[in-house]
């Protein structure tokens, strides 16, 4: 079975779960899919609002817009609702249905880009929507996610801590790379720390982020078709790239063991089974993150129909779900 550890004191940054009894691999996974929001985003979002408000940025005239795959979307429609902001999310049609419908009724907007660059992909088309909104009325307020210092600084003050206060012998943490806020925030911090910790990027098949060619990749989070403005490299053990195919068994996987994840889960968890395996990792003090729980993917990687419609009829298959990724 599972171990999931919770501290007497208890707060949504200290839950964690060992993998071992899934996997046959010690992986403690940091859960950050029990706050109000749903997932890790809730702190780059809170981060940026307070930052543009210091700024003077913020007026109540301001409508915020930003360009998100789902999660910053509802984080942001959440921190409007409650401050009293408007709220307009520029997404594509990758975006899990149950997360437009969520920032909906949050009494956010939602554009929905259909057509992607032909160079840049859908994240261009998103940002060209985003300034061309932006150019067209001075009330927008761009937080910018992508180049947003306090998209790191939220998980270099709140989420790095968190992983050092429960594993002070942590020897290596994976993180998803997608905006590389949360993976910039944690390196930067534990570059500063008393011991080593070897960081591991997980990335997407598909993805241009540390190189490579750009590809088809249908579900939201992770990967960039163009380079994070974010990231330095020089903060980056390893690179792990994970293919859809196996980021779906992965999370049917865990699935099956009592957790519904969310697809950047699944590839943070393949990507870590696969360097772990690789590198005889038994003995290791491992992390990994995990940015939002599954429900949001009922539709898409829970789906039977969409897997196989955009995959094959054997991803999902007994023996797949049953072998390490």
């Amino acid at each position: 079975m599972p171990v999931i550890s919770v501290p007497q004191d208890f707060n949504e940054d200290d839950l964690f779960v060992d993998l071992e009894g899934i996997f046959g691999q010690s992986l403690f996974l940091k859960c950050e899919g029990f706050n109000f929001a749903g997932s890790i985003k809730l702190k780059a979002a809170t981060e940026m609002v307070e930052a543009a408000e210091r700024d003077g940025l913020l007026t109540l005239d301001s409508v915020l817009v930003e360009s998100s795959s789902g999660n910053l979307g509802v984080a942001l429609s959440m921190i409007a609702a409650a401050k009293g902001y408007r709220f307009l999310c520029v997404t594509d049609s990758r975006c899990n249905l149950a997360t437009r419908l969520m920032m909906e009724s949050l009494g956010s907007q939602v554009h929905l880009i259909t057509e992607p660059d032909p160079v840049s992909g859908f994240l261009g088309a998103r940002i060209d929507h985003v300034r061309a909104l932006c150019a067209s009325d001075d009330r927008y307020v761009w937080l910018n996610q992508y180049t947003n210092p306090g998209n790191s600084t939220a998980h270099y003050r709140r989420t790095a801590p968190a992983i050092a206060r429960q594993f002070p012998e942590l020897d290596v943490l994976f993180v998803g790379a997608g905006t590389t806020g949360t993976l910039m925030g944690c390196a930067r911090y534990f570059r500063e720390w008393h011991r080593p910790v070897r960081i591991v990027a997980v990335d997407s098949v598909g993805s241009v982020t540390f190189g490579g060619a750009a590809g088809r990749r249908m579900i939201p989070g992770l990967g960039a078709s163009r380079r994070p403005p974010l990231l330095d490299e020089s903060y980056v053990d390893d690179v792990v790239r994970v293919a859809e195919t196996d980021t779906i068994r992965t999370c049917h996987r865990l699935a099956r063991r009592g957790f519904l994840f969310g697809g950047s889960t699944g590839t943070v968890v393949s990507g870590a089974m696969d360097w772990l395996g690789r590198v005889k990792g038994r003995g290791l003090t491992a992390v990994a993150i995990a940015p939002d729980l599954g429900e949001r993917y009922l539709e898409t990687i829970y789906q039977t129909n969409w897997v196989q419609d955009l995959y094959s009829e054997d991803v999902l298959d007994s023996h797949a779900l049953t072998s390490a990724p």
